[in-house]
């Protein structure tokens, strides 16, 4: 096994004759993995398992885009598919649920020894290739640095909505993310968006007694929702359980009403609640501050290496969908788990030859 390349877990701390000064607690290692989705834990245990000191950072919890899927959610793929770290996903469920996902992540995560910084926002980045430094402040406020050879990015997508910028969209009543439909029983709740999440969380709130209308600006529910999906929403369309409305676009929301522009005109609606369930995208001011390129005006692919996924930015790699770009329905946990294995034998090329040469 490769020997560590760095200090490992060094805490230093500065001191200052000022009292109200506040020193940052500072780290060393060799590779810092910013973000703690399946991906960024893949990569996390590939780089600890080629003999690298590794932590990974995140600014919510353990796997925090799956924690906030919807409650009684079931993956569309297998167990086996959804594996990382050569660790088996037990499941009596051929698809199993977001519950037993997050269990299975946080027995790989002990299973592994990862370090895991939770609820620490990264502010940013300085240094380059060899000496990075992570600035983050913790769960209490504190401020923390990490210095690092490496970094991966593995910052999903899932936390930042894509915005339809209509009067009424900062309201309290509209969520962009849909968790379970008890709270909304006996209302009027509207769903905006024709792909699965919007198919699914429509569904559900009417088999829960909500009275739901579905919004979409494209001609009818997209082809891409899975196929046993598609048929049972178009089947409550078509019986008039669920209001839909087809090409047609919010153009504003009030705390009792919606107002659409519809292909025969503006029409209002009396609505208490919003999901605007419009999609999502990776965080590209995050990535362009690194000094990340990203190429096609739509795509906004960053630029990185295929093959050991390293950027444009010498010692920055990018895994997980942040690969694709807007073109997030290209990655997936499926084949995002793998990004871990290409980084970590590049880091060992690099990095082994760094230290012979030094």
């Amino acid at each position: 096994m490769p020997a560590r390349f760095a200090l490992g877990l060094v805490t230093r701390y500065s001191f200052c004759m000022d009292a109200n000064f506040v020193a940052a607690e500072s780290f060393s290692f060799d590779v810092v993995v910013i973000g703690a989705g399946p991906t960024g834990l893949a990569c996390g245990i590939d780089a600890k398992r080629a003999g690298f000191t590794v932590t990974c950072i995140d600014k919510g919890c353990l796997v925090n885009s799956l924690f906030n899927y919807p409650s009684n959610m079931t993956f569309f793929t297998t167990p086996e598919l959804l594996e990382i770290g050569d660790i088996p996903f037990s499941s009596p469920n051929q698809k199993p649920t977001r519950q037993e996902a997050l269990e299975y992540y946080r027995k790989c995560a002990e299973h592994y020894h990862l370090d895991v910084r939770q609820y620490e926002p990264v502010l940013k980045v300085d240094g380059s290739d060899g000496d990075f430094v992570v600035h983050t402040t913790n769960l209490h406020g504190h401020n923390r640095e990490y210095h690092a050879r490496k970094l991966i990015l593995a910052t999903g997508y899932y936390d930042r909505p894509n915005y339809m910028n209509v009067p009424g969209e900062e309201l309290s009543k509209v969520m962009h993310y849909y968790r379970e439909p008890h709270p909304f029983f006996g209302l009027k709740v509207m769903v905006i968006g024709g792909k699965n999440s919007a198919a699914i969380a429509a569904l559900e709130l009417w088999r829960h007694g909500a009275q739901v209308t579905l919004v979409h600006r494209g001609p009818g529910v997209s082809n891409s929702v899975k196929y046993w999906i598609k048929p049972d929403i178009e089947n409550r369309i078509k019986a008039g359980q669920v209001k839909a409305y087809f090409n047609t676009r919010v153009r504003e929301i009030t705390l009792e009403h919606v107002v659409l522009d519809t292909p025969e005109g503006p029409e209002t609606l009396a609505n208490d609640y919003v999901f605007a369930l419009t999609g999502y995208h990776p965080d590209f001011e995050f990535l362009s501050s690194l000094g990340i390129k990203l190429s096609g005006e739509a795509d906004r692919k960053p630029v990185c290496d295929p093959q050991t996924l390293e950027s444009n930015v010498p010692g920055i790699y990018l895994a997980g969908v942040i690969v694709a770009g807007m073109r997030t329905s290209e990655i997936f946990i499926e084949n995002g788990r793998f990004h871990g294995q290409a980084i970590a034998a590049d880091l060992k090329r690099k990095l082994i030859a760094h230290l012979v040469t030094n």
